[in-house]
Order: C-alpha cells, then structure tokens, then sequence
C-alpha cells in the first residue's frame, strides 16, 4: 500500500499534494457528498477527526458526484461543509471514485475488501477507508457509522497514548 502516499491528489483550494504527510498515521479516507441522506455522518466524522488529531489521526474527505449528490463547486462545497457541519479535517477536489474515469486513490483502495470480502465498486456515498500506519487497510460501507466500535477500535489501537 506504499504507493497510496505517492498518489497526486487536489486540495479543495486547487493545490497538488499527495498524502505523503499522512504517512505513518491513521487516516480515514471518505467520499462524500454535501447533498446525501448520509451527510449527517460529517459531524460524527468532525467529532473522530477532532478527537483523535493530536495522537496522529485524520479524516480525509473525498468529494464525489458519482451518485448525483455533490454541489457544483469546491467553493459551495467547503462553505457548506464548514457552516453545516464544522468541518476542519483536509478536503479535496471532486473526484470520480468509480468508472474507467475514477481517481488513482481510489483504483487503488477499491481493490481492499470489506468485512464480507467484497471488493470493488464504492457502493454509495460515505464509504470509508481506514489506512493504518503499516498501510493495511479496512474498509466500511457507506451505512456504517463513524464512531461505529469497529472503526473506533481500529484508530485508538494503532494511535500512540
């Protein structure tokens, strides 16, 4: 999973980077959408990322219009997300997240199972990736909760004390 860091991706104010400097951290990586039914799991996404930040732990948050869900601009989407939800973990621009046409990102998580064995397609908006230190990654469906005890047990287990 090493090459997961090396990846290009786009901040939500247009800047290149990679997620180099989330290295050796837990990070949970989540497409998004500001116009979901499932958008209420941004606050609980704020909480784990507000919680756990000073010990090495973020949330990344991936827009995606895939499922037709998402605002037109980067501009409307990081308003809405800071007014609604208090947002302050790192966003990115809109991606494509399925298709021929998806992210390297997330060609790249997509490959990583489920609890059931399932890989493949990102089912719905808020589906989440939880990357440990040694690169291995968890994946949850879009229903599951943020502070579900399986996501929560994972990040306390894999943060310093």
């Amino acid at each position: 999973m090493s090459n997961l860091y090396g990846i290009d991706v786009v901040t939500l104010a247009g800047e290149t980077t990679t997620l180099e400097q989330y290295r050796g951290k837990v990070i949970l990586i989540v497409n998004v959408a500001s116009r979901c039914g499932l958008a209420p799991q941004y606050q609980k996404l704020e909480e784990l990322h507000t919680k756990y930040a000073d010990r090495g732990f973020t949330v990344l948050g991936f827009p995606s219009n895939q499922f037709l869900q998402e605002l037109g601009s980067n501009d409307a989407i990081g308003e809405y997300c800071s007014r609604t939800w208090g947002v302050t973990f790192p966003m990115f621009d809109k991606i494509k997240v399925n298709g021929k046409n998806r992210h390297p990102l997330y060609a790249e998580l997509t490959q990583h199972p489920d609890s059931l064995g399932i890989a493949g397609r990102v089912a719905w908006n808020f589906e989440k990736f939880l990357v440990l230190p040694n690169g291995e990654v968890h994946r949850f469906r879009p229903t599951t909760q943020p502070d579900d005890s399986a996501i929560v047990s994972l990040i306390e287990a894999h943060l310093p004390h």
